[in-house]
């Protein structure tokens, strides 16, 4: 049978508007990729005092940059905006200072206040690099300055017990501290020096700060307000082609007729009894992943300690923080395996023999990593793994999100592709009579897009340097995160609701291509809305607040749509909302998909736009506004999805019983009024007022650690702690429906 035999459910065009935007989204980045690699921010070679004596090199701000990635400073504050945000941003710490050093030193010598200032500005907005010989040259002043954060910093990253507040990791090697300064002075340097051929920095003059001269530049105005446009004409026009045809979104099948027999009836094929052991793993990290939540939320009241306890000399901040991320990706990472080998015998209508086996090969190197990964992290940050030995392959590699070492890293893509060959294997027998745009087949392109894109990861080594870590961090951030995920997430969702019956292959077909299409406009080029001021050129800027913006209109589609979506998971006649079905068996599993759309539209979409316009980035990155998009986004859409998936699952092995009703309705109501009381009683109102205090002072300042010991910031900051209690409560009915569905997993059928 070959490909035109086969039919196609949608007309073709939709294949082609996939495959043309997806090839545009793309083509575009190979082209940001191009100028990204050859414009970023020069290290260079020597930095010298006018006098001829060397500063520091390039190879010591490489080194420097190791020691930072090593000990985990990234998830003690930011560089570059990009990090933890209880810690200080160190190029803004080292910018600032120093430029208070040197305006001290021309005041000193007999220069008002004002006149010192406008030398300090001008000094620093002077490019003095010469690519031909790789030379920076500085004044001695500046080298003095430098010299003297040397020791600022000798005594920052001093011994714990002369330490105050947050602890910090300790650095008695005068040689670490020296080679860690030349990388803050190294990038405090990118964020004032005028980018050849603009009147910019290479950051687009971020940070901001009166004392460097830094002010936003007119193209942060210029894309921010053609971003606003480019949303509401795009929703305009989406908005009107959902009311002009008829068929795009979603609607329910004519009746009711279910395909899918009752959870007690089914016959589970032995790979899908494996999953019961991936959702008591899962249940586990979610545990420990809501827990180190809350012990880093209490870093923000009690930096030195827990409840009077020095906790921060058994688990620092960065520590806890590093796995709390960690945990959240192998949390989410681990349910979607889970649901897509349960889903795969489902799709295809049987299993091909042996998948078991594969699927317990699969959990094991899932354990392997999560073990192994977070062992290495704590022995890096603990400084039981020497700069120049095996920390960035077994340890931490040390950038946010992708802590984990590189071996690790390597395994569970392996791990992803064994997963893939499950998928794959099982689905053959499918997908040899369907036509290659069909749902099946799109199941698979979405799943082998899911290790594709997470190896984007190691396109980058040890000696990197900070921008184009960030270029390839950020494709497996925003792109595998949000745009693949996604890709997968729908269609998973579509295809349990068309199972259900409860809509026609043709409807979630058409829901998985506008997906496609308007994530392929947006998504893929909204991934640079993150790399505003990482020292890309600024037609980064151009196309990440441009096609960002489009983001929100998929996202805006989920509640213009959200009370059909609501009606789809329940019985003929009924609402997931009404009593008559509270013993539907999915309910609670819909109710946590309605709760993705929620979250989706407000964490993702209403938080994400907030942050995302370059004027209103350049002052707010790194602080609490940026946490909450991320706990909006990642918690309230992949969490809950998760959980969604965890509730589906469990009716196959746990009945249909009070008990089990019971703890899904605590786990439903406990995670999303927690979640909505973190984001509305602590991190909404604590960034309102940093983003204030920065617009008032300096971005230096409003990050500044002290910026937490101000009476109104304390006040919402133990606000937080009834969200918290309110959430890990809610964890505990999901660790008790996972031990049930382990215990359950091989009881026999009801036919």
């Amino acid at each position: 049978m070959n490909v035109r035999d086969k039919n196609l459910v949608l007309s073709p065009r939709w294949l082609v508007t996939a495959v043309i935007t997806f090839l545009f989204g793309f083509s575009v980045m190979g082209y940001l990729t191009y100028r990204n690699a050859y414009e970023g921010p020069p290290v260079p070679q020597e930095v010298r005092v006018t006098d001829g004596t060397v500063l520091y090199t390039g190879d010591d701000v490489i080194a420097g940059q190791q020691i930072f990635q090593k000990l985990g400073l990234m998830q003690y504050g930011t560089i570059f905006g990009h990090g933890a945000y209880l810690g200080p941003d160190f190029t803004a710490q080292y910018l600032h200072l120093s430029g208070e050093k040197q305006t001290g030193y021309y005041a000193g010598r007999g220069l008002s206040p004002a006149d010192a200032a406008a030398k300090v500005r001008t000094e620093f907005r002077e490019n003095s690099y010469r690519p031909e010989s790789g030379q920076l040259t500085f004044s001695p002043d500046r080298a003095r300055a430098h010299a003297e954060l040397i020791d600022y910093y000798r005594g920052w990253f001093g011994p714990l017990q002369t330490q105050q507040g947050l602890k910090r990791p300790y650095l008695n090697d005068p040689e670490e501290i020296r080679k860690l300064t030349a990388y803050f002075s190294w990038a405090a340097w990118t964020t004032t020096a005028q980018r050849p051929g603009t009147e910019h920095s290479y950051t687009n003059n971020w940070p901001p700060d009166n004392l460097a001269g830094n002010r936003p530049t007119s193209g942060a105005l210029l894309w921010s307000v053609l971003s606003l446009i480019a949303l509401l004409c795009g929703t305009g026009a989406t908005l009107f082609l959902f009311g002009r045809y008829e068929f795009l979104g979603w609607h329910a099948a004519d009746e009711y007729s279910s395909k899918m027999e009752a959870p007690d009836k089914m016959q589970l094929t032995p790979s899908q009894r494996t999953v019961a052991w991936y959702f008591l793993v899962v249940s586990g990290l979610f545990l420990l992943q809501g827990l180190l939540g809350g012990v880093n939320a209490h870093y923000h009241v009690e930096p030195a300690g827990f409840y009077g306890f020095s906790l921060g000399d058994i688990l620092p901040y960065n520590l806890s923080r590093m796995w709390h991320v960690q945990l959240a990706l192998f949390f989410v990472a681990s349910s979607f395996l889970a649901m897509g080998i349960f889903l795969t015998p489902m799709i295809a209508g049987k299993e091909p023999p042996h998948q078991e086996k594969l699927a317990l090969v699969l959990l094991g190197a899932l354990v392997v990593v999560v073990v192994g990964s977070l062992t290495g992290e704590a022995m890096s940050l603990k400084g039981l793994l020497s700069t120049g030995g095996p920390w960035f392959y077994v340890g931490s590699q040390g950038w946010e999100y992708l802590d984990l070492g590189r071996l690790w890293q390597i395994l569970l893509t392996v791990g992803m592709l064994i997963w893939l060959v499950i998928l794959v294997r099982g689905m053959r027998e499918r997908l040899r009579g369907e036509h290659p745009g069909n749902m099946p087949w799109l199941f698979v392109y979405s799943a082998v897009s899911i290790p594709l894109f997470y190896a984007a990861g190691m396109l980058y080594g040890k000696t990197t340097h900070f921008n184009q870590v960030e270029f390839w961090r950020f494709w497996v951030v925003h792109l595998w995160v949000e745009d693949f995920l996604e890709l997968f997430t729908t269609i998973m969702v579509a295809y349990v609701f068309m199972l259900m019956g409860v809509v026609r292959v043709r409807v979630a077909t058409t829901i998985i291509y506008l997906d496609i299409i308007l994530y392929s406009i947006g998504g893929v080029l909204g991934t640079m809305h993150h790399l505003y001021f990482s020292g890309q050129p600024e037609v980064h800027m151009a196309f990440g607040a441009f096609f960002s913006a489009m983001e929100v209109i998929p996202l805006l589609l989920l509640t213009y749509e959200a009370w059909k979506f609501m009606g789809l998971g329940a019985p003929a006649g009924t609402s997931m909302l009404s009593t008559a079905a509270d013993m539907f068996p999915h309910k609670w599993a819909v109710m946590f998909l309605i709760a993705v759309g929620f979250w989706n539209f407000l964490g993702a979409g209403v938080f994400g736009f907030l942050i995302n316009l370059p004027i209103v980035s350049y002052y707010e990155i790194g602080t609490q506004w940026t946490a909450n998009h991320g706990h909006g986004a990642m918690m309230g859409v992949y969490g809950m999805l998760s959980l969604g998936f965890f509730m589906f699952v469990a009716r196959y092995f746990v009945p249909l019983d009070r008990a089990s009703n019971r703890a899904m309705a605590i786990a439903f109501w406990c995670t999303n009024l927690g979640l909505a009381c973190m984001l509305f009683l602590n991190l909404f109102p604590v960034g309102l007022l940093q983003l204030r205090k920065i617009l008032a002072t300096s971005y230096w300042e409003g990050r500044q650690p002290e910026f937490f010991t101000d009476p109104m910031v304390r006040l919402f900051e133990w606000l937080r702690l009834p969200g918290d209690t309110l959430f890990i409560i809610g964890i505990l009915p999901v660790v008790y429906l996972a031990v049930r569905m382990f215990m359950n997993r091989n009881r026999p059928r009801v036919l």
